[in-house]
């Protein structure tokens, strides 16, 4: 079983590792576009919506990512990324996401799971859908600097 791994490394180290996993992860890019739904804890079972990506709660709302054109909504565009067991994947969201930051201009959200059928942690990555174009772009262009070094 895998388990989180804790390493000591400069912050070069950690670029070009993150740049290998990042290659090494199988990538995925969702069709159409991505919007919240909210609705309080108690209708969960009234409004569950099996074909959302998430379903998260806090102490008051269950909010779920669901496929949406409706763009009287904030709408984002989604990537998602499954990671292969032995790749060191500690810090890649917020390598990822600080550097789609400084790039892009804007944030990013990021809702992950776990699957260990498929070497275990996997994330969903939303951006704006006015900028989803640059924003898979960029994240092309990591992958194909990590399989420069892979």
């Amino acid at each position: 079983m895998d388990f989180l791994y804790i390493s000591s490394e400069t912050i070069e180290q950690t670029e070009l590792r993150l740049l290998k996993v990042i290659a090494g992860a199988e990538f995925e890019i969702f069709e159409g576009f991505y919007t919240f739904e909210e609705y309080p804890l108690r209708d969960f079972h009234a409004n569950f919506n099996e074909n959302a990506l998430a379903h998260v709660r806090d102490k008051e709302i269950w909010s779920q990512l669901v496929p949406s054109e409706d763009k009287t909504k904030e709408l984002f565009k989604l990537i998602g990324f499954h990671f292969k067991p032995g790749f060191d994947n500690s810090g890649f969201v917020g390598w990822l996401a600080t550097h789609l930051k400084q790039k892009l201009g804007t944030g990013v959200f990021v809702v992950c799971g776990q699957n260990s059928g498929k070497g275990g942690i996997f994330d969903y990555w939303g951006c704006p859908c006015e900028i989803g174009g640059g924003f898979i772009t960029e994240v092309h262009s990591l992958i194909a600097k990590g399989n420069q070094l892979l």
